[in-house]
């Protein structure tokens, strides 16, 4: 990985950070990103310390904010003119209904918004350095079916089934990415990281769960293994691939919320 060049989102704790710091160790250089400035430089200066590797660079930005994500974006397009990996991570999960700066329920926003717009912008450069590699963080707990009028709690809200829509959203959006890279080398690949215990896992069920260890392995795999070279469009779990719920396969489905992503993102 000494020749890689990789970005992670949310990547100042919980199994972001863990990946970035073993990613580290493999020698690639690591793009980290937070919203905490003084989070970021201490996260940036124990990596260094802890793997040996002067290439850490770190960049800021409130994911909730597409204006903030297009500046991340320009910022890496600035500073790097190859992307190899790219690991959308972060993610949140709102006990309250929120709605972010620019209108949009936060977590759909976070969670989808955000990781869609920021792949697309990013996209152009991670085809010029070709073979690479996406990289969406679900969750097995995604949604099992799809209602494109409450994408945005529109009708209720609950914190559960917002996140796990929002999930779903990921795995959807992984697939017809990776079915439109087809021919590119790019790959395109989601996974359920495990239940670990962080802070997002706290905030949605009060409870702990394996070490953060555990919960970068699958992302640590899916950005590193020779054998994944050419295998896109799967949803992964424990490191091997595995079935997503049954709406995720749905072509059409996958297609209306990339359209619908696009119209709300100014992507198009």
């Amino acid at each position: 990985m000494k020749d890689k060049t990789i970005l992670i989102t949310g990547s100042t704790d919980g199994i972001g950070k863990q990946t970035a710091l073993e990613l580290a160790k493999m020698g690639a250089t690591v793009l980290l990103h937070g919203r905490n400035p003084a989070r970021l430089d201490r996260v940036q200066k124990e990596i260094k310390k802890a793997s040996g590797n002067k290439r850490i660079e770190v960049f800021i930005a409130d994911l909730s904010s597409l204006k903030q994500v297009r500046n991340l974006a320009q910022h890496v397009l600035e500073r790097h003119d190859r992307l190899d990996v790219l690991i959308n991570n972060a993610g949140v999960y709102e006990n309250r209904h929120g709605i972010s700066q620019d209108g949009f329920e936060m977590t759909f926003a976070v969670n989808h918004l955000a990781p869609f717009l920021l792949t697309m912008l990013l996209l152009d450069l991670i085809i010029k350095s070709s073979p690479g590699r996406i990289i969406n963080v679900s969750s097995q707990v995604h949604a099992s079916h799809m209602d494109f009028g409450n994408l945005q709690a529109e009708k209720h809200y609950s914190a559960y089934e917002t996140y796990s829509l929002s999930k779903l959203c990921n795995v959807l959006f992984t697939y017809e990415l990776a079915e439109r890279l087809t021919g590119t080398g790019i790959t395109a690949n989601c996974l359920h990281p495990g239940v670990i215990d962080t802070k997002l896992l706290k905030a949605g069920w009060g409870m702990g769960g394996s070490p953060v260890t555990q919960g970068s392995r699958t992302s640590v795999y899916l950005a590193s293994a020779p054998e994944l070279s050419a295998v896109t469009g799967k949803y992964f779990n424990n490191r091997r691939s595995t079935k997503s719920s049954q709406i995720s396969y749905d072509a059409d489905t996958r297609k209306r919320l990339w359209r619908v992503s696009e119209q709300l993102t100014g992507i198009v």
